[in-house]
């Protein structure tokens, strides 16, 4: 660990140099570039001047405790040195923490899909339930969502629905929802008391902004127009405002209504496109590397889970890390940390070992 904490001081001292070089400081591009990269050190630089600063008020105290004949004074040092080993475990705690290397993907907004998958209508009410879950966590965390594109059931709910959620990191707290969310209960419709178990699949893709560049060729591209459906009035019946673009490589096919102006659609179709394409990039990349065991939604088969949603015992269980809390109306209701708490805690455990194993 030391090794590579050298190295990113050594890293960090280049990098002040060279924002004292006028050739760079005069090139905003670069400027830029070498400014975020600092800033991105300085956390993990500064943490590890201070861990070394209370190594040697460590040892400091305990030579001082080792000479001083005076009991008052070596009682006194006693406590001190268990507050400063305290601090220094605390500081190698998250020394080791700063040196997970960072997603650079964390810090973006997401599409976020919703499907009915096994189940019929009861799959249907529950992306309905989970897109409310979503939005309510969303809110409570001072983030935006808004849906472009949604076909509703006829019974409630969604057979699918796509958000955009904007705000600050929305990605790195969301990005392990990704996958089949399974639920059990009982149907209103059921007459027999009868619990149900009905799936849902959740695919959460970072936002292809501006700084990422996904090459779009304009003759792979099929774009169609057509009249937008649901919430409009009269507009929805005389306007072919809404757009569908499929992309002819991948097959993968994009809509948006949810603007009045069908340049507006065209322009967030694509943008979501972009994000289709990005997320495809992103799983393939994590299909290669050894770790990843699984695909992002699988197939929605009942047998396929990341978490269930038990009603009859108000039960919620994540299966990839065992964790189970019976707090389900809570996390419904929006209440997603102790959740994502522990599947944060759990990856970062697994990228620590990993680190110490290279």
């Amino acid at each position: 660990m030391f090794e590579k904490l050298e190295e990113v001081e050594g890293r960090y001292q280049e990098l002040n140099s060279m924002l004292a070089d006028p050739g760079i400081t005069s090139d905003p591009t670069q400027l830029m570039k070498i400014s975020k990269e600092h800033a991105q050190l300085r956390g993990l630089v500064e943490t590890f001047a201070r861990y070394r600063e209370v190594g040697v008020e460590i040892e400091e105290s305990r030579v001082l405790l080792t000479e001083s004949e005076d009991e008052e004074m070596r009682e006194f040092v006693r406590e001190e040195l268990q507050t400063l080993e305290a601090q220094h475990e605390a500081l190698a705690s998250k020394l080791q923490l700063l040196l997970i290397p960072k997603d650079p993907l964390d810090a973006k907004n997401i599409y976020i899909e919703i499907r009915a998958a096994a189940g019929g209508d009861e799959a249907a009410l529950f992306a309905g339930d989970l897109f409310r879950m979503y939005a309510r966590y969303a809110m409570q965390r001072g983030w935006q969502i808004e849906i472009t594109d949604e076909s509703s059931s006829d019974q409630g709910g969604y057979k699918q629905v796509v958000g955009i959620i904007k705000g600050e990191d929305v990605y790195s707290h969301l990005k392990y929802e990704a996958g089949t969310h399974r639920v059990q209960r009982v149907p209103a419709t059921e007459s027999q008391g009868r619990i149900h178990t009905s799936t849902v699949t959740v695919a959460v893709m970072p936002e292809a902004d501006d700084d990422v560049h996904i090459d779009l060729n304009p003759a792979d591209l099929k774009i169609d127009t057509y009249r937008a459906s649901g919430a409009g009035g009269q507009h929805v019946n005389t306007t072919d405002s809404a757009v569908r673009i499929t992309h002819m490589p991948t097959g993968v096919v994009v809509q948006c209504q949810n603007e009045r102006s069908q340049h507006k659609n065209r322009a967030s179709a694509l943008k979501e496109l972009k994000t289709r394409l990005l997320a495809l990039e992103i799983e393939a990349q994590r299909a290669s590397h050894a770790s990843e065991r699984r695909s992002q939604i699988g197939t929605g088969d009942r047998s396929e889970r990341i978490r269930t949603y038990n009603y009859p015992q108000s039960r919620v269980t994540d299966h990839r890390i065992g964790l189970t809390v019976h707090k389900l109306d809570q996390i419904l209701d929006g209440d997603l940390d102790v959740v994502l708490g522990s599947l944060i805690g759990h990856h970062q455990a697994e990228a620590l070992r990993e680190l110490g194993q290279s």
